[in-house]
């Protein structure tokens, strides 16, 4: 899994469109991701490392602080818990949300905590589908305004250009350094919580296929809108280890995170 990327995007609540007639692309297919400052200046960079937690700062807004609370509630209401952190400060209620997420798992296999946090995602009607058709043009929108309304969740990114069936399309996200795998800084809870029930509301409830591939390597993401996801069992992340830095990690040299049973 390879990312990079570059620019910070505005915030705001996300709407999702999806029009009409275009053969999304297979999953497993190779392709070239290529990011809007790379076509700008011609050849492709080696993402650096990414930096420590101390450099970085977050200036959230009120309105990203109100995103993230609410985040913070959704997950307190499955989890049947809420943790005593500011509900102001944005780093300090960004950190709430992550131990109320965590306290989400507990208790719960790995199958159950993603269909508690698929069921909080809104309810598509079936004629959404019919009325907006998987296309082209519709997976390079959600690329586009996806920067625009979740830099609050996992921080920087910018729309990049893909390869799908041998055609260049504007339908990839750069996640810098995700910030919400930094700060939980676990592999269960990327998988379980962000990525799967993720992919499966764009594929399954709004007919628009999505692949998200996260690298525990740089903390980076990459999302492919009009890219079919694979199943679990066939992708990288099912036989990602335990990360050094987690919490709850397993012993070293242990092939699989056990959050993901």
């Amino acid at each position: 899994m390879q990312s990079c990327c570059k620019f910070v995007a505005p915030q705001r609540p996300t709407p999702i469109i999806t029009p009409a007639h275009r053969k999304p692309r297979a999953p497993h297919q190779r392709r070239h991701v290529v990011t809007t400052a790379e076509l700008r200046g011609g050849g492709t960079n080696t993402p650096s490392p990414p930096p420590a937690d101390s450099t970085i700062t977050y200036h959230d807004s009120l309105t990203d602080i109100a995103f993230i609370g609410l985040c913070r509630l959704a997950y307190g209401r499955i989890a049947g818990w809420q943790s005593e952190r500011s509900w102001t400060n944005g780093p300090e209620t960004f950190r709430g949300m992550v131990e109320v997420s965590r306290s989400l798992m507990k208790g719960r296999s790995a199958a159950q905590q993603r269909d508690a946090v698929a069921a909080g995602f809104p309810q598509v009607p079936p004629w959404f589908r019919r009325v907006f058709p998987y296309s082209r043009k519709g997976a390079e929108i959600n690329a586009r305004i996806t920067p625009a309304f979740f830099t609050w969740l996992v921080g920087p990114m910018q729309t990049a250009a893909v390869e799908i069936d041998g055609q260049q399309q504007m339908s990839a996200v750069k996640i810098e350094r995700c910030r919400y795998l930094a700060e939980s800084n676990c592999v269960g809870m990327c998988v379980n919580l962000c990525k799967s029930p993720t992919q499966h509301f764009f594929t399954t409830q709004l007919g628009m296929p999505l692949t998200m591939n996260p690298n525990f390597e740089d903390l980076s993401c990459e999302m492919v809108f009009g890219n079919e996801p694979p199943p679990l069992e066939a992708d990288p992340v099912a036989t990602q280890p335990c990360l050094a830095t987690c919490a709850t990690a397993m012993a070293a040299g242990s092939q699989r995170c056990h959050k993901l049973d």
